[in-house]
C-alpha cells in the first residue's frame, strides 16, 4: 500500500519526487525547507527551521501520522553556527518525542536563501 503525498509544490512534477510517501505503516517525508505559503523564504535559520518543520506536520497528518510518530529525523544546514537556532526550533516541536537525529552541516542548498533542510520519517502505531 504506497500512497504519495503532495504538498502542490511546482518542484515535484520537476525533479520527480512526492513530499511525503506513506508505504504501509511508515511515513518517509522529504528534505523539507521552510518557504513560506506566499513563496517568501523567512529571513533566519531559527524562522526556516520553524517553517520546515510545520510543513513537515502537514504532510504527515495528509498521510494519516503526526509528529508523535516521528521515529526519525535529519538536519541539513549550510552553516553549523546556525544549528543552536535550529536546534532550538527542533526541540519546540520534538523536545517530548525526541526522535533520533542527525545534523550535518553541507556546502549548499538548492537555493542560497535557504540554510536549513529537514527530512523526517515516522512509523504510525497499531490503532
Amino acid at each position: 500500500m504506497r500512497q504519495n503525498i503532495s504538498s502542490g509544490s511546482k518542484w515535484e512534477p520537476q525533479v520527480g519526487y512526492s513530499r511525503a510517501v506513506r508505504n504501509k505503516d511508515a511515513v518517509y517525508v522529504s528534505g523539507t525547507v521552510g518557504v513560506a505559503a506566499d513563496g517568501s523564504i523567512p529571513p533566519d535559520a531559527y524562522g526556516q527551521a520553524r517553517r520546515a518543520l510545520a510543513i513537515i506536520a502537514e504532510a504527515l497528518r495528509n498521510a494519516g501520522a503526526d509528529l508523535t510518530d516521528v521515529v526519525r529525523t535529519r538536519i541539513y544546514l549550510t552553516d553549523m553556527a546556525h544549528f543552536p537556532a535550529i536546534a532550538r526550533a527542533h526541540a519546540e516541536v520534538f523536545g517530548a518525542i525526541r526522535p533520533a537525529t542527525s545534523a550535518v552541516a553541507i556546502s549548499a542548498l538548492v537555493e542560497p536563501a535557504f540554510l536549513v533542510e529537514i527530512e523526517a520519517d515516522a512509523l504510525i502505531a497499531a490503532e
